[in-house]
């Protein structure tokens, strides 16, 4: 079993909850309400950037040059992609980016985001690595299993656009060097040992996922 596995292993519960969410479930087959979606994205619009500093940070802690650059290349597709994507969807509402950058933070946002910052400060690069997983990699699977629903790419989906940009391939190969390069991190430094402590990040990381999603569900219910 790989070193990811067995961290979603061990986070089974909490993973469970977050990949499964029913916030994710109302995107698939697009019942989820405008106002649970808009909070969410403007929510994770702020949260992007602080998960940028964290790649910074990745690069800063990255004992090899070729560790550096692949920190690079996430804080570049946070930056110059899924930051865009927010910014499309949220122009439909005429939100503009300083707009989104003038939000109030979500406590929820804050909260997620200060702890990878601070496991990431704490430990070594694969402490942080482990940290960022939940987002980077579940995104993807959480993608790929909205992407089989029957409504995912209908018209009158609202979410088709979100749903197409987390399952398509770029950001899909995103995905997958993460995990490669956790994994490759983990055979150097994840002794048997120290892995307690790793799960231990990932499930705590995984359930302010489930907060984040629990927020913006939240949210939409206020309003209904």
């Amino acid at each position: 079993m790989s070193f990811f596995e067995r961290l979603k292993t061990a986070a089974s519960t909490e993973w469970r909850a977050y990949t499964e969410h029913p916030f994710t479930n109302g995107l698939a087959d697009g019942s989820l309400s405008e106002a649970a979606f808009r909070h969410y994205l403007v929510q994770d619009y702020l949260f992007l950037i602080e998960f940028a500093r964290a790649y910074a940070l990745a690069v800063y802690k990255s004992p090899r040059l070729t560790d550096m650059r692949e920190a690079a290349a996430g804080l570049s597709a946070i930056l110059d992609v899924e930051m865009n994507l927010h910014v499309k969807l949220c122009a439909e509402w005429g939100l503009s980016p300083s707009d989104l950058e003038q939000a109030p933070p979500a406590s929820e946002m804050l909260a997620y985001t200060r702890y990878v910052l601070d496991a990431g400060m704490r430990g070594d690069l694969l402490s942080l690595k482990v940290a960022l997983a939940p987002c980077v990699i579940g995104y993807a699977e959480i993608a790929t299993r909205l992407a089989s629903h029957p409504d995912a790419d209908a018209a009158t989906n609202a979410y088709r656009v979100w749903i197409a940009e987390y399952a398509g391939a770029p950001y899909q190969e995103v995905a997958a060097k993460a995990r490669a390069h956790m994994e490759h991190l983990a055979d150097l430094y994840a002794t048997p040992a120290r892995e307690a402590e790793l799960i231990a990040v990932f499930k705590e990381a995984t359930r302010l996922e489930v907060d984040f999603w629990e927020m913006a569900w939240r949210a939409g219910q206020a309003v209904e």
